[in-house]
């Protein structure tokens, strides 16, 4: 056996809209019979238009049908001579007014049935554009949930990447020192012993193992220099201060770059991955510095302040443009330098300004004193 469900919300829309015009046709023959003393017995639809207007507006097209029928009817029944009967002393006249009502009832409820439709049809519209604009949203929202995922993703990729490349260019450093530097040690030797007699050798001889004597100790000053810049031993046995007066300093002596430094030797011990990156951006500004500014003199000035340490390396060069500045605070298109140290920072909750003119070029970092040792160790490694 089949039985067919009716949802509860339309029945009972469907039952208001009939009752509704049901009420509104009593309500108008109710009033037309309070307005009898006023209006007589003349054009008894004065009030049951309103009802049929009523209905065509609001309860649709069958409910303004039954409405304006109940009101043709109820008109004739108590208001048309004889009244309280449905006999009519003038069929004709009566028949034609009749006609007449049923004739402007059917135009109200045609022009109010189109209108509902239109109506209809719009809200129809509006919702289905709502909806269309909630799933957008919808997408969009999950679109930049993915986004900023990846981006997530990328960053901890590049932080890795970062550490890796920092410690195998302690490792590289550490073997350059070590390894290479214990052979080129042994080989001073040999050429000591080989020197020592010299005097059995001709003078081209004597003066190849002077030569050799000299290549050697420079071969070890630049790898002594390379193992230093990929990674200085003091920024681990001293801290921070101590490695950047001893890169600045050779920088100044190579360079011929007057550079300034001012950092306090109580600034303590900070971090490895603070002191890594306040190291890597004063060695990427001076390098910027010698290579892009024409300036002779640099300033470097590390300040420990209650909640950051403040960086700020500044020169007297010819400065930025005012578009390659906007570009390096905006997309990072442009100073892969730049967005290395950007990066850095950024992986320790710090940031990066650069404010450049014709007298030169400003870069300022700050970073948070959370990252920071402030009892003058180094922080524990978990």
């Amino acid at each position: 056996m089949r039985t067919n469900h009716i949802p509860a919300g339309i029945d009972t829309y469907n039952v208001r809209r009939y009752g509704l015009a049901i009420l509104s046709a009593i309500v108008a023959l109710l009033l037309r019979e309070l307005l009898t003393p006023f209006l007589g017995d003349n054009n008894p639809y004065h009030t049951v238009w309103a009802a049929v207007a009523f209905c065509a507006w609001y309860c649709g097209l069958w409910p303004s049908i039954l409405a304006a029928l109940l009101s043709l009817v109820g008109v004739w029944y108590w208001f048309l001579p004889p009244t309280h009967s449905f006999a009519l002393e003038d069929p004709k006249t009566a028949i034609s007014a009749m006609i007449g009502f049923l004739f402007f009832s059917g135009l109200i409820i045609a022009l109010g049935e189109a209108n509902r439709r239109s109506f209809a049809k719009s809200q129809w519209a509006e919702e289905q554009l709502r909806k269309a604009h909630d799933e957008l949203e919808k997408k969009v929202e999950e679109r930049t949930a993915d986004l900023n995922l990846a981006n997530e993703s990328l960053r901890e990729l590049s932080s890795r990447l970062q550490q890796m490349r920092d410690d195998e260019r302690r490792q590289i450093a550490r073997e350059l020192h070590d390894s290479v530097g214990q052979l080129l040690a042994a080989l001073t030797m040999n050429l000591g012993v080989v020197a020592s007699q010299s005097h059995r050798l001709d003078a081209a001889g004597v003066k190849a193992v002077s030569e050799n004597a000299a290549l050697v100790e420079q071969i070890s000053s630049e790898i002594r220099t390379i193992s230093h810049l990929l990674h200085p031993p003091l920024l681990d046995a001293a801290g921070l201060a101590s490695a950047l007066r001893w890169y600045v300093e050779g920088f100044s002596e190579r360079s011929k770059i007057k550079v300034d430094l001012d950092i306090p030797h109580e600034i303590g011990r900070l971090s490895d991955e603070m002191e890594i990156a306040i190291f890597r951006m004063i060695q990427e500004c001076l390098t910027n510095i010698h290579r892009h500014s024409g300036s002779s003199a640099a300033m470097i000035r590390v300040r420990k302040e209650v909640h950051r340490i403040l960086v700020e390396v500044q020169d007297e060069g010819k400065g930025m443009s005012a578009e390659k500045q906007l570009a390096l605070r905006t997309s990072g298109r442009t100073g892969v330098g730049f967005r290395g140290m950007r990066e850095r920072l950024r992986q320790l909750g710090g940031n990066l300004d650069i404010q450049s003119n014709g007298a030169g070029t400003e870069v300022i970092a700050t970073l948070p004193m959370q990252h920071s040792a402030t009892d003058g160790t180094k922080p524990e490694v978990v």
